[in-house]
């Protein structure tokens, strides 16, 4: 029990709150505006899928959202050109792969710190971006929005398959022998090569990993408006980074998984919807959402204070 503390209080913590919009709102609880909320989270889903095993592995990512923001744009380009939508999607991931390698390699091949590495990306793909399009939307064709499906069945489409990629990604990261790499890699980099574990792949297999799935979250993302926005993504990272944290992932490493980290990404996502069936301030919804997360910070860090003594 004590094993998977922060992720049963924060799911405790989304019960409660639950619980109270059912007593005081139950108007939040409208089918049509739950399944667009989670239609909006579903490439955020996706992405802090990839950023969990970054955290476990002891680094950090912080270019996800230019990185987001690039595959989106160059998916909307092929898309406009008339390119078939399976080969758009698989291009949308290769530029995400080919992205986080650059940062993989950076950071396990020139063992350069990946908070630094991984700003410079951030700066470098947004300006370049930005100074490509500049603020020119991407008009797409009808065929790619909701992937030619109804709006109804390509939200479910999209809830449902990011759902799905962390429940297979949850149990692999525990039966898997790559995922425990992982958790060794996180816990102590020294000792799991002695017992033959290949750090500095594991590392880069990371990056490149995350990379593929912000690819994938990019079509998720172009596949629910009829244009591409150049400025996609822009807040992306930290909220990700936000909800991996908060659903128990150490910033330290080596603990932590993906039941607690959908958790943590659906309490946060519940907050500013909350706050609008309840007649309360926008403003305040930063203001909550940075409480819970410097609750769970200071939480994990008595935790592993007290385990050291």
């Amino acid at each position: 029990m004590k094993k998977y503390f922060r992720e049963i209080s924060v799911a405790i913590a989304l019960g409660i709150l639950l619980l109270v919009m059912a007593i005081v709102a139950p108007g939040f609880y409208q089918p049509q505006p739950l399944l667009s909320l989670l239609t909006r989270e579903a490439p955020t889903i996706v992405i802090a899928c990839g950023m969990a095993l970054v955290i476990i592995a002891r680094q950090i990512d912080i270019s996800v959202g230019s990185q987001f923001a690039v595959c989106s744009v160059c998916a909307g380009l092929l898309a406009a050109k008339g390119w078939p939508l399976p080969i758009v999607f698989l291009s949308s991931v290769f530029f995400g792969v080919l992205m986080g390698a650059v940062n993989g390699w950076l950071v396990a091949g020139l063992k350069l710190p990946s908070i630094v590495v991984t700003l410079a990306t951030m700066v470098t793909l947004r300006q370049g971006l930005n100074m490509a399009r500049q603020g020119e939307f991407v008009n797409l064709p009808d065929t790619v929005q909701w992937f030619g499906l109804s709006q109804v069945g390509g939200q479910w489409l999209l809830v449902t398959a990011s759902v799905a990629l962390l429940v297979v990604m949850a149990f692999a990261m525990k039966l898997l022998s790559a995922g425990r790499f992982v958790y060794a890699v996180g816990t102590d980099a020294e000792a799991s090569r002695l017992s033959g574990i290949r750090p500095q792949l594991v590392t880069f297999s990371t990056f490149a990993f995350i990379g593929a799935l912000t690819g994938l979250a990019a079509m998720m993302n172009i596949a629910q408006s009829p244009q591409v926005q150049p400025l996609s993504g822009t807040g992306l990272e930290l909220k990700v980074i936000a909800a991996v944290v908060v659903g128990g992932v150490a910033i330290s490493g080596g603990r932590g998984n993906l039941w607690g980290v959908f958790a943590g990404l659906l309490l946060l996502a519940c907050v500013s919807p909350a706050l609008t069936h309840l007649h309360v301030e926008a403003y305040w919804e930063k203001a909550i959402q940075g409480g819970i997360i410097l609750l769970a910070v200071v939480t994990d860090g008595l935790r592993t204070r007290k385990q050291k003594t």
